[in-house]
């Protein structure tokens, strides 16, 4: 291990431990951490800083204003008084409806879809208190459910580097879709275990300081104060903006471009003010995403993904268990992905190792690697990605309360992702 990798990962365990122990405002650890890196040479600061021109955070920036706009609308006032409604019924059945809504959403967007969980956990952040049924735990599940599809039709994305990486390696298999889906369907249902489990555990505690008044109020809330027209270019603006990001694939940045337009529509028509429009885009969440992609960066460029994963292989050898074998994977694809923030890059390096670990032991390949393909996204124990720091910021956690929820969460699912790919191709 190099010095630069020593310096990088001592850098990030520190931002880590300063978002944790939260000595410092929400978004200042990860400024901090990039300044160190140009400090200690590990970076430049057009690297050290580059999230802020990162093509993501400028969407999830955009979607943050849109949001703001959309609470504006009778769609936010029927949203409440639903989940407010849910909320005063409270109980299980409540917490797992909402739960499965949010999954069911995710089908479609897809796994991964930055959009889809910041427009999730926005909507979950205007939930008023409610004793029977508190947004903090609300928040910290459907959170995380935006990235769970409980139908999982829409996984082109990690089929097609399934496919893309067994054929650089050379293994003409044809990879059943459906099979495919079904792995990722154990995933959900590994998520789903962990909520049932936890939720007597989740904690019980106000996200807004406004709550209490806004629970008497919210029952008698009955319309926008938004003019009908302004209310529509509000709903075109966000469905404009949401086909920008289903089309980015196939037209690039202009996808993402497209919500900036919409937010240009809501200024324009002015559903929101200049002055509201830049509070939206410079929340400590766009400041916290940011930094930490320049970290995650910086990380990754020293070579440590590849490090690892040629010393892991070779620790393995030819006489291992294959479950054993595709969970150690997982657990090190899944967690390079979240410190390096390079989650396909990641994927590319652990899958063909553990493909040629799998030809070794004369074993077929294909259930490691739809595993560690999928485990890439995998990750979201530590705070220091979009959706994780958005979860940890707006339901007002405590490190214990996020780490009592997420690394249970973060077990339960790989091995219900390992179990699900063993079941689906035999090896």
């Amino acid at each position: 291990m190099t010095i630069q990798m020593i310096i990088a990962l001592a850098i990030t365990a520190l931002m880590i431990v300063l978002i944790m122990i939260e000595k410092l405002p929400f978004g200042a650890p990860p400024l901090f951490a990039c300044i160190l890196l140009v400090i200690f040479g590990i970076t430049d600061i057009k690297g050290a800083f580059a999230g802020f021109s990162n093509s993501t955070i400028i969407m999830l920036a955009e979607f943050m204003a849109i949001i703001a706009a959309l609470q504006k609308t009778n769609f936010i006032v029927v949203f409440k008084r639903a989940m407010f409604s849910m909320a005063n019924k409270g109980g299980f059945k409540s917490y797992m409806l909402i739960i499965l809504v949010v999954m069911l959403g995710c089908s479609m967007f897809g796994t991964g879809s930055t959009a889809y969980y910041v427009l999730t956990i926005g909507l979950l952040s205007t939930l008023p208190y409610s004793k029977k049924l508190p947004p903090s735990k609300v928040i910290m599940t459907a959170g995380f459910a935006a990235n769970h599809p409980l139908i999982p039709f829409n996984t082109a994305l990690q089929f097609g580097i399934v496919t893309a990486v067994l054929g650089a390696a050379g293994q003409a298999i044809n990879v059943s879709v459906f099979k495919f889906a079904i792995v990722n369907l154990f995933l959900s249902l590994g998520f789903l275990l962990n909520c049932v489990i936890q939720y007597k555990f989740l904690p019980d505690h106000p996200i807004k300081d406004e709550d209490e008044e806004e629970t008497n109020s919210v029952a008698n809330e009955t319309a926008s104060l938004l003019p009908k027209w302004k209310q529509n270019v509000t709903y075109g603006a966000f469905v404009f903006a949401v086909v920008g990001m289903l089309l980015q694939s196939r037209i690039g940045d202009a996808g993402y471009a497209m919500a900036g337009l919409s937010v240009a529509v809501i200024l324009v028509t002015k559903v929101l003010d200049f002055k509201e429009i830049r509070d939206a885009i410079s929340a400590p969440i766009i400041l916290m995403s940011a930094g930490v992609i320049g970290v995650a960066d910086a990380l990754g460029s020293t070579g440590l993904t590849n490090l690892v994963g040629e010393t892991v292989a070779g620790m393995l050898g030819t006489n291992i268990n294959p479950f054993l074998m595709i969970f150690a994977f997982c657990i090190l694809t899944s967690l390079l992905a979240t410190l390096t923030g390079s989650t396909i890059g990641t994927v590319y390096v652990f899958t063909p190792l553990a493909i040629a670990v799998c030809s070794n032991l004369g074993l077929d390949p294909t259930a490691a690697a739809c595993a560690i393909v999928i485990s890439g996204w995998c990750g979201h124990f530590l705070p220091i990605d979009g959706m994780p720091a958005m979860i940890l910021g707006y339901g007002k956690y405590s490190a214990k309360e996020f780490w009592i929820f997420t690394i249970p969460q973060y077990f339960i699912r790989l091995i219900a992702l390992t179990v699900g790919s063993l079941i689906m191709f035999p090896m």
